[in-house]
């Protein structure tokens, strides 16, 4: 049976992973414990904790305690984060620092002393959930692309600094999914409805995490359009502004 720590656990593409990993011991974290407890109520291995991922101290005392009581950690699935698109001349001070607390300085914390942990026993793997706003940027997302950029380019070179001591460290960069996610980033939808092409379905997406679970996989880039978005991105970034400026501002 694997251990696998999973943050963001209320999320909608948590919801679908979990009933794909029944056989596995699944620690949960998430910021209402209840919602958690009353979404996988199911799930007989699971530990629910409410553990603020912003406080390093809180972190390595739930972790060492999870070692005490189940020893390593096998899987960590860094999944909490959320965004806002707006002008960045519209965000506060304060905003742009809360949402990189949780996409960014969490993600890295979490993953350093997990990543400890793990080199330490000389396996195991760090899925990052970042996003394909890692790799393209568009107007309206500054924010949340430069929380994802420093996740994505962490997540990199984290690899290859793990790589001799046998962890694999996976980048997982999905387009627009259909969770309550735009809830906060889209209010009014009008973003929703005009990727709607581009739209991944949740159950979609967890069955290809979990697949890679365990796997020496290096990244995950859905759709494979907006994959292919992004090579032509990189060969062409002159075109790709102007097309992310114009044709395919949507937001």
């Amino acid at each position: 049976m694997r251990t696998i720590l999973i943050t963001g656990a209320s999320g909608g593409l948590v919801q679908a992973m979990v009933p794909l990993l029944a056989d596995d011991f699944l620690i949960l974290l998430g910021r209402d414990k209840e919602k958690i407890e009353r979404l996988y109520a199911g799930h007989a291995n699971k530990l629910v904790l409410d553990t603020d991922i912003r406080d390093e101290v809180a972190l390595k005392e739930m972790l060492g305690q999870v070692e005490e009581r189940m020893g390593s950690i096998d899987i960590l699935v860094n999944n909490a984060g959320y965004g806002r698109f707006a002008d960045f001349a519209d965000f506060s001070d304060q905003e742009v620092r809360d949402m990189f607390d949780i996409n960014t300085f969490a993600l890295m914390t979490l993953s350093r002393l997990v990543g400890e942990q793990m080199r330490k026993q000389q396996k195991g793997q760090i899925i990052n959930i970042i996003s394909m706003a890692g790799l393209i940027a568009s107007s309206k997302s500054s924010l949340y692309s430069a929380t994802k950029f420093a996740a994505l380019g962490f997540s990199n070179a984290l690899r290859l600094e793990l790589a001799a001591s046998n962890v694999v460290v996976t980048t997982v960069n999905p387009g627009p999914i259909a969770t309550p996610f735009f809830e906060q980033a889209d209010p009014d939808g009008a973003y929703l409805k005009s990727v709607k092409a581009f739209l991944l379905q949740p159950d979609r997406v967890a069955r290809k995490i979990v697949g890679i679970m365990g796997t020496k996989k290096r990244e995950l880039n859905l759709p494979w359009t907006l994959a292919l978005a992004h090579k032509c991105y990189t060969l062409f970034p002159n075109l790709a502004d102007f097309l992310a400026r114009t044709v395919f501002n949507y937001k």
